[in-house]
């Protein structure tokens, strides 16, 4: 199995849902902390160029794959992988399933300025503890939809399955 986190840019919520996947993050009653925030791989560190990019975050529990991708506004590249896929599964006659799964709705407002300031803007200063606090926010629902994912995931015999998640938003 592979499963690919998608959103926007990338970098935030698709790092802390490959955190939580690959256990680098334990659910628990308390806030992340700043330190824990700052230490997810990848975690506010891409750029415009890691677009499109799928990038590989490490083999789970049960050695599925766990990759994340930015997308920006081309929402298209969802189906763009799916169709691909097919292409792939009838030339070579693969047997392993994708899970698309949208981190898009967790992300709460403080994290989308945040990134705007960071990542868009390069002000550090201003967008760094505005992701910190929409990490903190959106930490739970973050945790929950990759629970959902891995669920998902195994109940579904679908070469791809794709997940918008609308009904995690924050």
């Amino acid at each position: 199995m592979i499963f690919i986190y998608h959103d926007f840019a990338g970098t935030h919520s698709t790092s802390i849902a490959a955190a939580y996947h690959l256990k680098l993050l334990t659910p628990s009653s308390h806030r992340l902390s700043k330190d824990e925030v700052l230490g997810i791989p990848y975690f506010n560190q891409l750029s415009k160029n890691d677009i499109g990019k799928l990038l590989f975050h490490g083999k789970d529990e049960n050695g599925n794959d766990v990759y994340t991708l930015a997308r920006r506004r081309f929402k298209q590249i969802v189906p763009v992988i799916k169709d691909f896929y097919f292409i792939l599964e009838g030339k070579f006659a693969l047997n392993e399933q994708i899970i698309l799964s949208n981190t898009s709705p967790t992300v709460p407002l403080a994290m989308t300025f945040g990134g705007m300031f960071s990542r868009g803007l390069g002000i550090d200063f201003i967008g760094v503890p505005l992701l910190v606090k929409g990490a903190q926010q959106c930490c739970n629902s973050i945790y929950q939809l990759v629970e959902h994912t891995k669920k998902t995931a195994l109940e579904q015999n679908d070469s791809v399955v794709i997940l918008d998640n609308k009904n995690f938003k924050e």
